[in-house]
């Protein structure tokens, strides 16, 4: 497969939970207000940035779904999946639509602006977070059978489910898409006081 940003085979996969039930580990330091102005604001961010490939969230509220397709991204509506079971059909229904490449990316990166340029290859990709501990973007074929493990400790599985499959995966060390909002010190990370007037 070719690389490049405008490479339209590739596509953007972002799972997104309910902004008001989003962060409960921010509940002591924002109000349920504020944490759902943020969620909202850095989920935008993260779609925004990764034009110009297409974007498909995967989603089972109904607010989040009306909010993707103001923003012209395509919903894919994962009821009671949970976040693997969402990913995975997502990434089978771009596949079926002729996409080569997914690119999972959540919704809470901090710094995105490289989601749309950012060059994988044909195999998969890891981009884990500031504590090699969870999956911030993962790139992978969408034909191949893998077993999405998000969680506490995915970096380390996805590596794991990679080599099972008989990939080489590649590594991408980049800070700026290492840093999502998880725990109140991430907020360290971000311009709060203009995350929360933009929505």
């Amino acid at each position: 497969m070719a690389k490049g940003s405008s490479d339209q085979t590739v596509a953007v996969l972002v799972p997104v939970k309910s902004f008001a039930s989003a962060k409960q580990r921010l509940q002591h330091v924002l109000t349920d207000g504020e944490r759902e102005k943020l969620m909202r604001a850095l989920a935008t961010r993260v779609i925004s940035a990764a034009s110009p490939r297409p974007v498909a969230v995967v989603c089972d509220d109904e607010a989040v779904a009306s909010w993707a397709k103001t923003l012209g991204a395509e919903v894919l509506w994962t009821p009671q999946y949970g976040l693997n079971g969402a990913v995975r059909a997502g990434v089978d229904s771009l596949a079926a639509r002729g996409f080569d490449q997914v690119m999972i990316a959540h919704g809470d990166l901090a710094h995105p602006e490289e989601l749309g340029t950012m060059e994988i290859g044909d195999g998969v990709s890891i981009v884990p977070d500031q504590r090699d501990d969870g999956t911030n973007v993962l790139a992978l074929p969408t034909d191949v059978d893998f077993d999405f493990l998000y969680g506490p400790g995915s970096f380390h599985r996805h590596l794991a489910e990679a080599v099972r499959l008989g990939f080489d995966p590649t590594i991408i060390r980049s800070k700026a898409l290492a840093l999502d909002i998880d725990e109140p010190e991430d907020l360290d990370t971000l311009d709060l006081p203009a995350l929360l007037l933009e929505h």
